[in-house]
């Protein structure tokens, strides 16, 4: 298998600038081994104007037969001689992916010493794979990479040249070209794309792939149209695996929006508004509304559920009341934000012991979640398919039980209010649905019937009175005799 990566250069930033990067110096060839063969790292030309380092993967296909890989599509045995007779050694799939991960570790993560701040630009990058399984064709290939700001070059291998009335094979000649990528980005592109276009995987696809996943898609893959079929096919299709990833690709996105609410409405809102007092944002009236419910019910230690950003974590600090805060997402990235945001480095002993943030899905039970006052699942609910919410129901009503959990979530019918909003769409792009009054009135009496819990709804802003509120909020009470026989039991 061969990859090659080229980038140019001037004299202020040299094009062997790639070495340091990739933390392989270009003067010397280097070895390493790996679970398949033997990974070979060579540039074929290393100048200022222009650097091209090669990765070789020489595989041991009797190796992988003894060491219980040689194995076909869905982990079933190939035919004897089909075990040592294959494409392996020559077409790019899971095992040059793996080596790319092994060899350039530091470079797919971003690190460089060295030169910090050219690993954190973008370059002009060329990769050239001249043998691609492509299960789709090229059509397939320029719709996984052409989103993620690749030019993209491809071309059919015929099966046989002498024969061209036999057609193209399944393999073809990449060459992908972009100028707007960082090399971290790069790699973890071809990381996870490379098995998704072979669409198989020479080991076992175990539950810890999920992980791999979402940290080489961290950034581009909760955004890409071609999502579904990358998460299925890098999971070889283990449904059980593919679902828990998209749950957690889909909360991702939901950390991408800010806490105002999507920021597009409450912007609007400001916009519309052009009189000499401005308005209170929808979203301070939302935190506001929330805080009014907290303090109501006494609650000391809280969740803020879906916390993103941490806006309503920040506003929970300033009140010495809630004396534990817990903010949970299942995206690192927004949870990195929230913790600069909070400035949780320089905070003062005593201050941060009353807050933490920790990584979790709302798609699943959660041990960490329980024993506490309050849950908090501001505009959360709308960015979940329907089939899935019950799931996050049972999470937080069901599994976790806090004695009061505060739901905010938009009121559809107040859309017609804005101007600015089209007729037909709602209020942010990443909405699944925005309910009635009525719908969001009869689900919030159906999971307190269903859990135990007494429910009362509040308006959030100016309540209309033909549209209602434009953000509607229940607030749930554990019912004491049920808590009461929970614990008995």
């Amino acid at each position: 298998m061969f990859l090659t990566i080229t980038t140019t250069g001037t004299p202020e930033r040299p094009a062997t600038d790639l070495g340091f990067l990739l933390h392989k110096h270009p003067d010397r060839a280097q070895a390493f081994s790996t679970s398949s063969g033997t990974a070979h790292v060579l540039y074929p030309e290393a100048e200022e104007q222009r650097c091209t380092a090669a990765l070789l993967l020489e595989v041991d296909a009797v190796a992988l037969v003894r060491r219980g890989r040689g194995k076909g599509r869905g982990g079933a045995p190939d035919a004897a001689l089909a075990q040592y007779v294959n494409d392996r050694p020559y077409a790019a799939s899971s095992l040059l992916a793996v080596a790319l991960s092994n060899v350039f570790s530091s470079a797919m993560r971003g690190v460089c010493k060295a030169r910090p701040a050219r690993a954190a630009e973008p370059l002009p990058l060329r990769v050239e794979i001249p043998a691609l399984p492509a299960r789709g064709g090229p059509d397939l290939v320029r719709r996984l990479f052409e989103p993620l700001g690749w030019a993209v070059g491809v071309e059919a291998v015929p099966l046989d040249t002498e024969f061209p009335e036999w057609g193209d094979s399944r393999y073809v000649r990449l060459v992908l070209e972009s100028g707007s990528l960082t090399l971290s980005n790069a790699l973890r592109h071809l990381y996870v794309l490379l098995p998704v276009l072979d669409d198989a995987k020479h080991y076992w696809v175990s539950p810890d792939e999920v992980d791999k996943l979402m940290r080489a898609g961290e950034g581009w893959l909760h955004g890409h149209p071609e999502q579904k079929l990358i998460t299925s096919r890098y999971l070889s299709r283990r449904w059980s695996l593919t679902r828990e990833a998209m749950d957690r690709l889909e909360l991702i996105r939901l950390a991408e929006t800010d806490d105002s609410e999507v920021e597009d409405i409450d912007n609007a809102v400001e916009a519309e508004a052009e009189q000499e007092e401005k308005p209170t944002p929808l979203a301070v009236q939302r935190r506001e509304a929330i805080l009014t419910a907290l303090r109501d019910h006494s609650a000391a230690r809280v969740l803020d559920l879906g916390c993103g950003e941490g806006h309503l974590v920040r506003e929970l600090l300033k009140d010495p009341r809630f004396t534990e805060i817990v903010g949970t997402d299942v995206s690192a990235r927004a949870l990195t934000i929230a913790s600069r945001r909070l400035k949780l480095d320089r905070m003062g002993e005593r201050q941060a012991a009353r807050v933490q943030l920790f990584q979790g899905s709302l798609a699943y039970t959660d041990k960490r979640l329980k024993g506490y006052d309050a849950a908090v699942l501001s505009e959360v609910i709308e960015h979940l398919d329907l089939p899935r919410l019950p799931a996050l129901e049972y999470a937080v009503f069901g599994a976790a039980r806090p004695r009061t959990v505060v739901v905010t979530t938009p009121n559809v019918e107040y859309n017609v209010r804005w101007e600015t909003l089209p007729a037909g769409h709602v209020r942010h792009r990443d909405h699944r649905f925005e309910w009635t009054r009525e719908e969001f009135r009869t689900w919030a009496h159906t999971v307190a019937e269903r859990h135990g819990y007494g429910v009362e709804l509040r308006p959030v802003g100016p309540d209309d009175p033909e549209v209602g509120p434009p953000t509607q909020m229940a607030v749930f009470t554990l019912d004491t005799v049920t808590e009461k026989e929970a614990k008995a039991a």
